[in-house]
């Protein structure tokens, strides 16, 4: 008999018995991930995965473009214990700024570096937080990202996130998450809550 659900309704759904990963899984030597969407969980998904990394002993890198440095986010706090090589190269939201044409060198002197990264293939993950934003807004080099980014060490894995990601980058992917918001606290009022939201 199958068990009531709290609102009474009775699950239709049996576990499933059939694997239903497909045949002939190989293995890759880097994987490119992109977490995108309106709904919260991008950047944290990402992080979840710079720890699972540095478990494995492998070098992490983080490059954050919004994200001022004066913050000092729970993920930056984390990361210099952890061992993971961390930058956060940006002037913070762009609402609250004075100077938007500074915000755009920031953003620019942030891909320089995470380029950097990239092509000296020390780390065998590096992330690229909130990526989408400057890319979308004409910052940085749409051209040279994409090219870096499908050039780069054979063995230099990738997590890009942002919302709106454009189209080459759901390509050039292998794994592609869409976070989207069925509620938010902000929508009710609430300010980002330490250790939830930063």
């Amino acid at each position: 008999m199958n068990a009531s659900q709290p609102d009474g309704s009775t699950p239709t759904d049996a576990p499933p018995t059939d694997d239903p990963r497909p045949d002939g899984l190989r293995t890759a030597r880097s994987l490119v991930v992109v977490n995108t969407g309106d709904g919260k969980g991008k950047s944290s998904a990402a992080f979840g995965m710079a720890m699972r990394a540095r478990a494995r002993e492998w070098p992490v890198a983080v490059v954050q473009f919004l994200k001022s440095d004066n913050w000092v986010t729970g993920e930056q706090m984390m990361a210099e214990p952890l061992g993971i090589d961390f930058w956060s190269l940006g002037e913070g939201f762009t609402w609250d700024s004075e100077d938007l044409t500074r915000d755009e060198a920031e953003a620019r002197e942030a891909w320089r570096h995470g380029k950097e990264l990239v092509q000296a293939g020390d780390h065998r993950l590096v992330i690229f937080d909130e990526i989408t934003y400057p890319l979308n807004w004409g910052w940085i080099d749409a051209a040279d990202v994409e090219e870096t980014f499908r050039n780069r060490p054979e063995r230099v894995s990738l997590v890009l996130t942002g919302r709106d990601a454009p189209g080459w980058m759901i390509e050039l992917a292998d794994t592609v998450t869409e976070m989207v918001k069925t509620k938010h606290a902000y929508d009710d009022g609430i300010r980002a809550k330490k250790g939830i939201d930063y």
